[in-house]
Protein backbone atom coordinates (compact mmCIF):
# COMPACT_ATOMS: atom_id res chain seq x y z
CA UNK A 1 0.00 0.00 0.00
CA UNK A 2 1.49 3.29 -1.12
CA UNK A 3 0.00 6.56 0.08
CA UNK A 4 0.97 9.89 -1.43
CA UNK A 5 0.48 12.90 0.85
CA UNK A 6 -0.16 16.35 -0.66
CA UNK A 7 0.93 19.26 1.53
CA UNK A 8 1.35 17.29 4.77
CA UNK A 9 1.10 19.42 7.89
CA UNK A 10 1.34 18.95 11.63
CA UNK A 11 -2.13 17.46 12.08
CA UNK A 12 -3.35 16.57 8.57
CA UNK A 13 -2.45 16.46 4.91
CA UNK A 14 -4.29 18.68 2.44
CA UNK A 15 -4.96 15.47 0.46
CA UNK A 16 -3.98 11.81 0.40
CA UNK A 17 -3.87 9.70 -2.75
CA UNK A 18 -4.44 5.95 -2.68
CA UNK A 19 -5.21 3.76 -5.71
CA UNK A 20 -5.84 6.86 -7.87
CA UNK A 21 -8.42 8.19 -5.40
CA UNK A 22 -7.65 11.66 -4.08
CA UNK A 23 -9.21 12.42 -0.68
CA UNK A 24 -9.14 16.06 0.34
CA UNK A 25 -9.28 17.22 3.93
CA UNK A 26 -11.89 19.79 4.83
CA UNK A 27 -10.99 23.12 3.23
CA UNK A 28 -11.99 26.46 4.77
CA UNK A 29 -11.60 30.07 3.66
CA UNK A 30 -8.74 32.23 4.91
CA UNK A 31 -10.93 35.35 4.77
CA UNK A 32 -13.43 34.69 7.51
CA UNK A 33 -14.84 38.22 7.22
CA UNK A 34 -16.36 37.32 3.83
CA UNK A 35 -19.99 36.30 3.38
CA UNK A 36 -21.07 32.73 2.57
CA UNK A 37 -20.85 33.10 -1.21
CA UNK A 38 -17.35 34.59 -1.10
CA UNK A 39 -16.04 32.13 1.51
CA UNK A 40 -17.38 29.30 -0.63
CA UNK A 41 -15.78 30.73 -3.78
CA UNK A 42 -12.43 31.00 -1.97
CA UNK A 43 -12.70 27.42 -0.71
CA UNK A 44 -13.46 26.17 -4.21
CA UNK A 45 -10.43 28.01 -5.64
CA UNK A 46 -8.30 26.36 -2.96
CA UNK A 47 -9.79 22.97 -3.89
CA UNK A 48 -8.83 23.61 -7.55
CA UNK A 49 -5.24 24.18 -6.43
CA UNK A 50 -5.08 20.98 -4.37
CA UNK A 51 -6.68 18.92 -7.11
CA UNK A 52 -4.17 20.27 -9.62
CA UNK A 53 -1.29 19.35 -7.28
CA UNK A 54 -2.76 15.85 -7.09
CA UNK A 55 -2.97 15.53 -10.88
CA UNK A 56 -6.72 15.89 -11.30
CA UNK A 57 -9.47 18.53 -11.47
CA UNK A 58 -13.07 19.24 -10.45
CA UNK A 59 -14.46 17.24 -13.38
CA UNK A 60 -13.12 14.11 -11.66
CA UNK A 61 -14.72 14.72 -8.24
CA UNK A 62 -16.70 11.65 -7.20
CA UNK A 63 -18.31 13.00 -4.06
CA UNK A 64 -18.28 16.04 -1.85
CA UNK A 65 -19.57 17.00 1.58
CA UNK A 66 -20.27 20.67 2.25
CA UNK A 67 -20.50 21.69 5.89
CA UNK A 68 -22.15 25.03 6.54
CA UNK A 69 -22.66 26.90 9.80
CA UNK A 70 -26.09 28.29 8.90
CA UNK A 71 -28.50 26.35 6.69
CA UNK A 72 -30.38 29.58 5.90
CA UNK A 73 -27.30 30.54 3.83
CA UNK A 74 -27.37 27.38 1.69
CA UNK A 75 -28.63 29.24 -1.38
CA UNK A 76 -25.60 31.57 -1.24
CA UNK A 77 -23.28 28.57 -1.00
CA UNK A 78 -25.10 26.94 -3.92
CA UNK A 79 -24.65 30.08 -6.06
CA UNK A 80 -20.87 29.91 -5.64
CA UNK A 81 -20.90 26.13 -6.16
CA UNK A 82 -22.89 26.35 -9.40
CA UNK A 83 -20.70 29.20 -10.71
CA UNK A 84 -17.65 27.05 -10.01
CA UNK A 85 -19.09 23.88 -11.56
CA UNK A 86 -20.17 25.68 -14.75
CA UNK A 87 -20.99 23.05 -17.37
CA UNK A 88 -19.12 20.31 -15.50
CA UNK A 89 -21.47 17.50 -14.43
CA UNK A 90 -21.73 17.80 -10.63
CA UNK A 91 -20.54 15.07 -8.27
CA UNK A 92 -22.64 13.36 -5.65
CA UNK A 93 -22.90 15.93 -2.87
CA UNK A 94 -24.32 16.37 0.60
CA UNK A 95 -24.73 19.61 2.52
CA UNK A 96 -24.80 19.41 6.31
CA UNK A 97 -25.45 22.10 8.90
CA UNK A 98 -22.80 21.99 11.66
CA UNK A 99 -21.01 24.10 14.24
CA UNK A 100 -17.77 25.35 12.68
CA UNK A 101 -14.95 27.39 14.18
CA UNK A 102 -15.85 31.04 14.78
CA UNK A 103 -16.51 33.03 11.57
CA UNK A 104 -16.03 29.96 9.38
CA UNK A 105 -19.20 29.69 7.32
CA UNK A 106 -18.29 26.75 5.08
CA UNK A 107 -15.94 23.76 4.99
CA UNK A 108 -15.78 21.42 2.02
CA UNK A 109 -14.17 18.02 1.61
CA UNK A 110 -14.24 15.80 -1.46
CA UNK A 111 -12.87 12.76 -3.22
CA UNK A 112 -11.74 12.65 -6.84
CA UNK A 113 -10.10 10.22 -9.18
CA UNK A 114 -6.71 11.03 -10.68
CA UNK A 115 -6.73 11.89 -14.33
Amino acid sequence: MVLEHIQPGDWNSRAVIYNDIVSLSGVVADDRTADMKNQTAEVLRKIDTVLEAAGTDKSKIISSVVYISDMSLKDEMNEAWMDWMGDTPPPARACVGVDLTPYTLVEIMCQAVKS
